[in-house]
C-alpha cells in the first residue's frame, strides 16, 4: 500500500508557532500591562491582563478551522445577506423571464461564470467550452475522464499512479500557465437507462420467455445494487498568468482559448501516460451544461440520457440542456446545508492525517448509504509558481530554525509532532530546489439526498465515512453553497481564490 506523508502546514509561524501579525498584535496589546504595573495600578493591571487573555483567545485559538473574528464577520455577513434576500436564488426561467441565448443562469458563487465556445480544436475540430470566471478572474477548461481505479491495484501500480500525479503537477508548474488542477468525482446510484435502451434495441420479439425473465430480473438486481462513477478534470488558469501569453497568441478570446488548448494537450498527455487514464474527453458547451445540470439535479440524468438515445434515431429531438436551465430553479443556502430544487446537500472539507494518507483511501467516502443518495468529492491542487515556491520553502526553513532555537533558549521541551513538522519544513527546501512543484492541496466531500430524507442524518453518515477512511471532517458552515458548487459542478470553482 502506497502511503504519502510528505506534507506540512501551509503556513508556518515564526514565533512559537505564531504568524507575524499575530505576534505583533499580541506584543502591542501586552504593552499596557507593564505600564500599569510600573505605576502600581494593580486594578488596571488585572483588567488589562484579562483583556489581553481574551485577545490571545480570539487571535490564536481556532474554532472549527476559523478564528473568532472570522466567525463573527462571516455570521454577520450571512445573516445580513439572508435578511436582505441576497442569498436566495430563483432562476429567470422559473420566473418567466427571458434569458439571452447561451447565457448561464447559475446561483450564488457561480453567478460570475460565463461560458464561451472556443475556436475549433485542431485535433478533433470540436468547439470546446472555455469557462470564464469574472469574480475570481480565472479561465478554465474541463474534461470527462475515465480511470480503471485503485481498488484492485497492486502496490507497484499504486506507486506508479502516484508518481504520475506528481509528474502531472510538476508539468503544470513547468508550463508557467496552469494555476490549479481540480479532480472531481461523483458517485450516483445506477438508473439503468443505458441498459434499458440496449435491451430494447437488441431484444427479439420471438425470443424465449425464460431468457426475457432472466434479463429483466438481472437488470433489476444490477440497477438496485450498482452505482455509477463520473470523473472530471478541470485545468484553471488565472488571468494574470494568461494575459501576456494570450496577447502573443493574438489576444482576446481566441488567444486565450489557444493557450488553454495547448495547456490541455500537455495535461492530457500526462494523464494518458503515467497516470493511467484510459480516456480524456474535453467538454463542449452542451456537454458541460449537461454535467452542470446533473450536478444540481441527479434525478434528471435518466431523462437526459433517454432523450440522447432517441435523438440518435430522430435528429429533430432536442436533447441539449440550455445554459439558462443548467442550474437549479431555486436554491437556498442555510448555515449547515445547501438546498437546491428537490435536493439537500452537505459539504465538508477533510484534514490530512499526521501518519499519512494511502492512495485510494477516499473510497469509503464515495460509498452511498441510501437509495437515491449521491456522493462527490473534489481534490484541488493549486500550483505555486517556482519563484514563490522557492521563497516560501526558504521562509519555512528559517521559521523552523527560529522556533527550534527559541525552544532551546527558553528550555521548552520539543514534542515529536513539532520535530516532525520542522524536519519536513527543512526537507521541503531541498525538494523545491531539485525542481519539484510546491502544492497546497485541499479536498471537499459532499452528500446529496432528496428532500424526503433527513439531511442531518446524511451529514452524519458522511462524517462517519470520512473518519472510516482515516481523515477528519470539518463541516463548511456558512459556506455550504460554495462547498457544494466547488465539489459537484466541474466549472473550475475553488476555495483558494475566495479566502475561505
Amino acid at each position: 500500500m502506497t502511503v504519502y506523508s510528505e506534507y506540512s502546514k501551509a503556513r508556518v509561524g515564526w514565533v512559537l508557532g505564531l504568524t507575524g501579525w499575530q505576534a505583533g498584535f499580541l506584543g502591542v496589546s501586552f504593552l499596557p500591562i507593564p505600564l500599569a504595573l510600573s505605576a502600581t495600578r494593580y486594578a488596571a493591571t488585572g483588567l488589562f491582563l484579562l483583556l489581553w487573555l481574551v485577545a490571545v483567545f480570539v487571535t490564536v485559538t481556532p474554532i472549527k478551522g476559523r478564528s473568532t473574528v472570522n466567525w463573527l464577520l462571516s455570521s454577520v455577513s450571512f445573516a445580513f445577506g439572508g435578511l436582505a434576500g441576497w442569498t436566495k436564488f430563483r432562476s429567470k426561467a422559473s420566473l418567466g423571464q427571458s434569458v439571452g441565448e447561451g447565457e448561464a443562469d447559475l446561483p450564488g458563487p457561480l453567478q460570475g461564470i460565463q461560458i464561451h465556445d472556443g475556436p475549433p480544436d485542431g485535433r478533433t475540430f470540436k468547439r470546446l467550452a472555455v469557462i470564464q470566471n469574472h469574480t475570481d478572474r480565472t479561465w478554465a477548461i474541463s474534461a470527462l475522464v475515465q480511470h480503471p481505479g485503485l481498488g484492485l491495484c497492486e502496490a507497484d501500480t499504486r506507486q506508479r499512479y502516484g508518481a504520475g500525479l506528481s509528474d502531472l503537477l510538476d508539468g503544470a508548474q513547468r508550463s508557467k500557465i496552469v494555476d490549479e488542477v481540480i479532480l472531481l468525482v461523483r458517485t450516483i446510484p445506477e438508473d439503468g437507462v443505458e441498459r434499458e435502451q440496449w435491451k430494447n434495441k437488441h431484444r427479439s420479439a420471438n425470443g424465449p420467455s425464460v431468457s426475457r425473465q432472466i434479463n429483466d430480473e438481472l437488470q433489476e438486481a444490477l440497477t438496485r445494487n450498482s452505482v455509477r462513477t463520473v470523473s472530471y478534470v478541470t485545468v484553471v488558469v488565472s488571468e494574470s498568468r494568461l494575459a501576456k501569453a494570450a496577447k502573443e497568441a493574438g489576444g482576446g478570446l481566441s488567444g486565450r482559448a489557444q493557450i488553454l488548448y495547448a495547456a490541455s494537450s500537455e495535461m492530457e498527455a500526462l494523464m494518458l501516460g503515467s497516470m493511467g487514464m484510459s480516456s480524456v474527453n474535453w467538454l463542449t458547451s452542451p456537454e458541460l451544461a449537461l454535467a452542470c445540470r446533473t450536478g444540481f439535479a441527479p434525478g434528471d440524468r435518466a431523462g437526459i440520457v433517454e432523450a440522447l438515445g432517441l435523438k440518435a434515431g430522430d435528429e429533430h429531438i432536442n436533447a441539449d440542456v440550455p445554459w439558462s436551465m443548467a442550474g437549479p430553479s431555486g436554491a437556498d443556502p442555510t448555515p449547515r446545508h445547501y438546498s437546491h430544487d428537490a435536493w439537500n446537500s452537505i459539504s465538508s472539507t477533510i484534514k490530512l492525517p499526521t501518519r499519512g494518507a494511502a492512495m485510494g483511501a477516499l473510497q469509503p467516502v464515495l460509498t452511498t448509504q441510501k437509495p437515491g443518495e449521491r456522493r462527490s468529492f473534489m481534490v484541488a491542487f493549486p500550483v505555486m509558481s517556482a519563484s514563490k515556491a522557492d521563497r516560501q520553502s526558504t521562509n519555512s526553513g528559517w521559521a523552523a530554525d527560529i522556533r527550534s532555537d527559541l525552544r532551546v533558549k527558553l528550555k521548552i521541551k520539543q514534542k515529536t509532532a513539532q520535530a516532525d513538522e520542522e524536519r519536513k519544513a527543512r526537507d521541503l527546501e531541498g525538494k523545491v530546489s531539485r525542481g519539484s512543484a510546491l502544492i497546497e492541496p485541499y479536498a471537499i466531500v459532499t452528500v446529496t439526498v432528496p428532500k424526503t430524507y433527513r439531511v442531518a442524518a446524511a451529514g452524519r453518515d458522511l462524517d462517519t465515512s470520512v473518519r472510516r477512511a482515516g481523515f477528519a471532517p470539518l463541516r463548511l458552515d456558512l459556506s455550504q453553497d460554495l462547498g457544494f458548487t466547488a465539489s459537484t459542478v466541474p466549472l473550475g470553482l475553488g476555495l483558494n481564490h475566495r479566502g475561505i
